[in-house]
């Protein structure tokens, strides 16, 4: 079922993901990779940061849901996810660019090997699907990258943006139906 809590699992999905195949490799720590807004990334070296939430335009429902023969479930909504991405280095300062332009590199690598997630369990796919939640990487303008960053006296860091969707939030509003059990005929001539 696809609750209101499934914008977090989603969240907590992509960080699994991440460190499933970072950690131990580029990434010591599993901690280090995680959700977190820029301006507060405590010791965290591959932040992931939900920036927006959109209504999916793809995918729309308006016809309700049978739940049993005396209910019916409202139409699910069906939500796009944006996250920016970015990696932050404590190396020295002569080699911090590079170890973060690795970080991000192996990102994009991950994300593109795994860019099918199936809907209910959030594991990788290799297949598309209905139910497949699509990972990709947004083509934005330096402007647009420059808005979504908008952490105060700092100055713009390199960072990723992906799109995950769509998102099933399956509506928790029913109503009662009563299915047609008698009906009468009359045929004239």
């Amino acid at each position: 079922m696809a609750n209101y809590t499934v914008i977090s699992e989603v969240g907590t999905a992509l960080v699994k993901l991440l460190r499933d195949h970072m950690v131990p490799g580029e990434v010591l720590n599993p901690e280090s990779i995680g959700l977190c807004s820029p301006e507060d990334k405590g010791d965290i070296m591959v932040g992931l940061y939900l920036y927006d939430i959109r209504e999916c335009e793809e995918v729309r429902r308006s016809t309700m849901v049978n739940v049993d023969s005396r209910s019916q479930k409202y139409p699910s909504t069906f939500l796009s996810l944006y996250y920016m991405i970015t990696a932050y280095s404590n190396g020295d300062v002569k080699f911090r660019s590079a170890e973060e332009q690795k970080l991000l590199g192996r990102v994009v690598q991950i994300l593109s090997d795994h860019s099918l997630l199936d809907a209910s369990t959030y594991v990788p796919i290799t297949k598309d699907n209905d139910y497949a939640l699509n990972i990709e990487l947004l083509q934005m303008s330096m402007e647009e990258k420059q808005k979504v960053w908008s952490v105060p006296n700092k100055a713009y860091k390199l960072s990723l943006f992906y799109r995950v969707a769509p998102v099933e939030l399956e509506s928790s509003k029913t109503k009662d139906v009563q299915r047609v059990v008698d009906m009468d005929i009359i045929v004239k001539e």
